[in-house]
């Protein structure tokens, strides 16, 4: 009976993963994904050494559930929030609660809810997709998002990068719904009007 239920559970040590082997083959991969997410170069190389050494620190807790690539990717995604977490510390509680209708005054009129001139959105001109054009507007894209406040481009990334919860990164980065929205919507607007500005 005993040898039976043996054969049925899998020993603990299948799960073999290789660190001597994980810069040759995650560290690029990595980097690429916390430079989409953290935009600064150092900063980003810091925090794919630190997946690493986390790593080593748990490498008995590996059990190969998820491929090595994956349980590398999920602890740097922790540390990314929490960089996240330490940029927007505080700004939550300082912001101030204006509704969504309050703060469009600047980008519409209030009598018939169109856009002013100055704010009407324009034509980007990328309707025949070229790569080189996309890749043009998509390095704009990146420089808009850094002139973010902090606490708007973590709120920003986590919904339209990483595709989390509402829930989850109001939790992450303790700010309420109402202000995730008002986040959410002052984030997009300022992304269209700095794209705009820039883009010709």
């Amino acid at each position: 009976m005993s040898s039976q239920k043996n054969q049925e559970t899998p020993p603990t040590d299948t799960a073999i993963t290789d660190p001597h082997h994980w810069v040759q083959n995650h560290a690029d991969y990595l980097y690429s994904y916390a430079i989409t997410r953290i935009n600064e170069e150092d900063q980003a190389r810091d925090l794919v050494q630190e997946t690493f050494l986390a790593a080593l620190e748990r490498l008995d807790k590996f059990e190969g559930r998820s491929s090595e690539r994956t349980w590398l990717t999920s602890i740097l995604k922790n540390k990314i929030i929490d960089v996240y977490r330490k940029n927007s510390s505080g700004l939550g509680k300082k912001m101030v609660n204006l509704t969504v209708e309050e703060q469009d005054q600047d980008f519409f009129d209030p009598y018939d809810g169109h856009w002013k001139k100055s704010h009407r959105p324009e034509p980007f001109g990328i309707e025949d997709h070229d790569p080189l054009m996309n890749k043009e507007l998509n390095s704009i894209l990146k420089k808009c998002m850094q002139k973010l406040p902090a606490l708007w481009l973590s709120v920003f990334t986590m919904k339209h990068i990483d595709d989390e919860t509402t829930d989850l990164i109001c939790a992450e980065l303790k700010v309420t719904p109402s202000n995730f929205w008002v986040i959410i919507h002052r984030a997009k607007l300022n992304l269209r009007a700095c794209l705009q500005k820039n883009w010709n």
